[in-house]
Order: C-alpha cells, then structure tokens, then sequence
C-alpha cells in the first residue's frame, strides 16, 4: 500500500470525519482522479511542438497522453475542426496518488518565489484546478533536453460535495495553500 494510501486510511478520514460528521466512511471524500492538460496554440504550425509536449507530459505521469483536438473552426485563431491543440492524460489509482505525492512533496516547492497555492482555485462543486507555468519543475524533466518552457494545467477531482470539504481533503494530504 502506497504512503498516501497509508496516510488517507489513517489520518485523513478519522480528522474528516470528526470535523464533517460523517456517520459511513463511504461518505468521507477521497481524491477521484487528476488530470493533466497541456494546451498548444503553436501545434498547429510545427506538429514537432505537439509531440515534444507528449514526450515531456509522459516522463511526468508515466503514461502515454491522448491528443485533444479542437471541436469548432475558429478563423480569427487559424483553426479548424479536428486539428490537434494539445494534449492532456488523466490519472487514476495508484499513478494518481504517486503524482500527487510528487506534486505535493518535491514538485511545488521548486517553484521560484513559492507562497503556497490559491486557496480560491475551487469550481464550487469540490474540484481543484491549479496552473504551472513550467513543466521543469518536476525532477523527471531534464533541462537539457526539452525544446521551449511550457506550462500546465493539473485538475484535482475529488468527491467532495462543496469547497470547504475539498479543502480540508487536499489540505490534510498536504497541499500547500496559501495563509
């Protein structure tokens, strides 16, 4: 059993409980999953981007990531239905919660000026979304080898009902919100 694991069990759903009230730990909110999502305006004119931005999202996650393509035409933009605009990769179970220990423990505190995490970033129905402005914050990617800094969104989905909940989910696994 992953640390996490070890740590939810243990930790987090005896303090959930008792501050929320749950009668049934089935009601007690977990993590569902977490997305990753690289969207690429310039994949359009060098297919080669596209595919550099799948290779660093792998090293990542360590799972192969499916390319989203645009759902309408835009002129203004020099778009068309079907052309590939990014990438992205959902996880789940234990690549998730290996992720999230990464993001939580090694990845966020490499951030330049790092006060912690907004707090406000939630969508009211107990999901997370944070953006990162580079990906060679994770100790995965190499300096050397990538071709241009990119940044990225991480979704965390959780099953909690409201924000508040949310927040002391992803507060008790660590994540570090701002004061």
């Amino acid at each position: 059993m992953s640390r996490l694991k070890e740590i939810y069990q243990n930790e987090i759903m005896p303090a959930m409980t008792k501050k929320f009230g749950y009668k049934n730990k089935m009601a007690v909110p977990k993590i569902d999953k977490i997305i990753l999502n690289i969207g690429m305006g310039e994949s359009k004119d060098n297919a080669k981007a596209l595919e550099n931005a799948s290779n660093d999202i792998a090293i990542i996650t360590g799972q192969r990531p499916i390319v989203t393509k645009a759902k309408k035409s835009i002129a203004a933009f020099k778009l068309r239905t079907g052309m590939p605009i990014g990438c992205k990769v959902t996880l789940r179970g234990e690549k998730m919660l290996g992720f999230l220990d990464r993001l939580i423990n090694v990845a966020l505190p490499r951030v330049r000026d790092f006060h912690g995490v907004n707090g406000n970033s939630f969508d009211g129905r107990g999901n997370y979304s944070l953006g990162l402005k580079e990906q060679l914050i994770f100790p995965e990617i190499q300096y050397d080898k990538i071709d241009k800094i990119r940044g990225m969104n991480v979704v965390i989905v959780t099953t909690a009902k409201n924000d508040e909940q949310a927040k002391e989910l992803l507060s008790l696994y660590g994540m570090p919100f701002k004061k």
